[in-house]
């Protein structure tokens, strides 16, 4: 009796202190916007300025305030830090896979945030070499990030690329695996991947607007180490700024092709990668709403695609000397209910990723015919997929398999044989982890239209069933990115304090094929905000939870749902957590010098065409803040995102700030050295997690 007097005390005296902190204020300096005859009135527009003093002392002071705000859980997030961390396996490596002659792996050391890139010659008694040492390479470095490692054919030089700010603008470099030797050439603002000819001596990469950073010209440099500054030069430009180009060598490694894509048209050109000198060719000219993707296999291609309204796309194939779509002959038939995801081609067989009923299946066919076959898994909600797989002529496919009870899986499966082999299965540390103690179900709620949405939960088997557990939902919804229902030892120490942890698969991701996406994008965007909340309104009607002890959580365009959601249910929730959130839309639509914009428009429309300006300005976060009473909030950004740039959360919390009713919290942190991906480094980015999670146990009242 004694100590929960003393509990109530101290929580009675926490919320004193917390009352008396006065949370910052951002000037209002108003900025007229007008569209269409529309006028906006935008306060905080100057927020944008990335290099005013003024700015970074807003959000130095918003850090502070959250810093004061959370002092009280400091212990709290260290001890969840710490044992988020005791769970991985410090000193761990991955699978080797085979290519070239030589076993690739990757390995993490002991209280070392990076990994170690390494290789080891297929032969008996090989010494491993050390390719990249990326904890080393990091050293002085705030954020670090090693990307597109490309090793020549004749394997002795490696292309690699390096991002130190976190605006994933990457410098090319090159290596001599023989020497060590790092060459002083440095190919700034490219996208970080590479792909060599081969000769060995000419690779191709793809460089970045530097206002933009549309990835929008492809290179070819001939590296010379007499004459490391040539002149590059220009193989392919897209000027089209919806697009965005690409490149790489086909598996076979007979083509280096070069792609161009937007979020509703493909095209691609190819070259004999033993002809780096050869113009491209194209594959099939651009047709507006045309998606295609390419595989090579002895003298013909496959091609993936939606051509004639397959909507879940099909399988078709043409000779390499005829390209052009009306030579394409089909393999397998568009299937309504089936979304056909990907192709891995080997010498004897092709191998299809498909979705069906959400689920993902690996369909096995031989080339002769004499075989074909589904993999087959036993799990109401599970996530697998094709694994690295660069040898063309094996019999052994690897692929992932892990559900939202357990852990990762990587398995070699023989497809003569049809014989599966571990290879490893991800490993819990502590020695509490057991997943017999865990339950994962999926569940349909009814959406406003009638349509069902699917729910994937997990949760403790021995949780409470009182109809009072905390519940935290996550969702995204856009893109045609499918959230699966994965495992992860991070959740455990929400799972284990009594949470129920659940993923919303709502319209505007695929996992019910490309018409969900479809419906939920463009004019009827809304229904990925709707279909969210009615699934937390199903949740709290089947006893799961209340409204007390509800919570919301997502990041970038799933932070634009989150400010959706609580523009329209903020009742629904006691918490919500906005990562990098997408949440001025409108603004940020109609400004074509901001990364990303002009190739989102057929993600959301194009605010230059009256239609969309109105129906973005229903639903834009920003622009639809109310004085009304929100959930309690934490809002995160990284003060270098390139993908939703910092000034869009810091706006809307300075607006929320300014007119929101009653006493909940609304906390906002920059983190001053990362971007839309958060710390780099396996343990910083732990942190940023703990720091989550201790904000809706907090509100729990869960400290311990």
């Amino acid at each position: 009796m004694v100590s929960l007097i003393f509990v109530s005390s101290c929580k009675e005296k926490q919320q004193k202190t917390m009352k008396n902190i006065t949370p910052p204020v951002a000037d209002k300096k108003e900025v007229i916007l007008e569209k269409h005859g529309d006028i906006r009135v935008d306060d905080y527009f100057w927020l944008n300025e990335r290099e005013n003093p003024e700015v970074v002392d807003y959000l130095e002071r918003e850090n502070d305030y959250y810093n004061k705000m959370t002092a009280h859980t400091d212990e709290f997030k260290e001890s969840l830090f710490k044992e988020m961390k005791s769970r991985i396996k410090e000193d761990d490596s991955s699978v080797p896979y085979k290519y070239n002659g030589y076993w690739y792996s990757t390995k993490y050391e002991t209280g070392k945030d990076y990994p170690i890139y390494l290789r080891k010659k297929d032969e008996e008694g090989a010494e491993q070499e050390v390719l990249f040492d990326c904890n080393e390479m990091a050293k002085g470095h705030t954020y670090f990030n090693l990307n597109g490692i490309s090793i020549s054919p004749d394997n002795t030089l490696a292309v690699f690329g390096v991002d130190t700010v976190s605006r994933r603008e990457y410098v090319l470099q090159v290596k001599n695996l023989e020497t060590g030797q790092i060459y002083p050439l440095r190919i700034e603002n490219t996208t970080g991947s590479s792909t060599w000819a081969n000769d060995n001596k000419t690779f191709f990469y793809t460089r970045k607007d530097k206002q933009t950073l549309r990835s929008d010209k492809i290179f070819k440099h001939e590296f010379d180490t007499q004459n490391l500054q040539s002149e590059d030069q220009l193989v392919y430009h897209e000027p089209d700024e919806t697009f965005r180009a690409f490149v790489y060598k086909t598996k076979s490694q007979k083509y280096i092709v070069f792609g161009s894509g937007s979020t509703l048209t493909s095209e691609f050109s190819f070259i004999d990668a033993d002809h780096p000198e050869q113009p491209p060719k194209v594959f099939q000219p651009r047709i507006r709403g045309l998606e295609y993707s390419i595989s090579h296999y002895e003298d013909t291609f496959y091609i993936l695609t939606n051509a004639d309204q397959a909507t879940n796309f099909k399988l078709m194939k043409t000779s390499v000397d005829n390209t052009s779509k009306e030579n394409w002959q089909e393999v397998i038939a568009h299937r309504p209910e089936v979304l056909l995801e990907d192709v891995d081609i080997f010498k004897d067989y092709l191998v299809v990723s498909e979705r069906s009923e959400g689920l993902n299946k690996i369909m096995i066919q031989r080339w002769d015919n004499t075989d074909s076959y589904y993999i087959p898994f036993d799990n109401e909600t599970y996530t697998v997929f094709t694994s690295t797989n660069l040898e063309f002529d094996t019999d052994t496919l690897r692929f992932v398999y892990n559900a939202l009870t357990t852990p990762a899986s990587t398995i070699d499966f023989n497809m003569k044989t049809k014989e599966r082999k571990v290879k490893k299965e991800q490993q819990v540390l502590g020695g509490t982890f057991n997943k017999d103690n865990y339950a994962s179900e999926r569940v349909w709620a009814k959406a406003t239209d009638g349509t069902k949405i699917p729910i994937s939960l997990v949760y403790r088997k021995d949780m409470k069933n009182n109809g009072k557990n905390p519940l935290l939902l996550y969702g995204y919804g856009s893109y045609g990115a499918t959230i699966d229902p994965y495992f992860s030892s991070v959740r455990l120490s929400l799972l284990d304090r009594g949470f129920i942890y659940a993923i919303a698969h709502i319209r505007g991701g695929e996992y019910l094929g490309r018409q969900w996406y479809e419906n939920g994008k463009l004019l009827e965007k809304v229904n990925t905000f709707t279909d969210f909340i009615n699934c937390t309104e199903f949740l709290i009607q089947q006893g799961y939870t209340t409204k007390e002890h509800m919570y919301a959580m997502g990041g970038s365009a799933g932070g634009l749902l989150m400010g959706a959601v609580i523009n329209l249910a903020p009742e629904l929730y006691n918490g919500v957590i906005a990562a990098v959130p997408f949440v001025d839309v409108l603004t940020t639509m109609l400004d074509e010098s901001i990364p990303l914009t002009t190739g989102e428009y057929d993600e959301w429309g194009n605010p230059n065409k009256k239609e969309y300006y109105n129906y973005m300005k229903s639903y834009s976060p920003y622009d639809n803040v109310e004085s009304k009473e929100y959930p309690n909030l934490l809002v995160t950004t990284g003060f270098h995102d390139s993908q939703v740039q910092y000034w869009e959360p810091a706006k809307w919390v300075a607006k929320l700030r300014s007119v929101k009713k009653g006493e909940q919290i609304l906390l906002f942190q920059t983190n001053m050295d990362a971007g839309h991906g958060g710390a780099s480094g396996r343990f910083e980015a732990l942190k940023e997690v703990a720091q989550e999670y201790a904000f809706v146990l907090d509100l729990e009242g869960i400290n311990q």
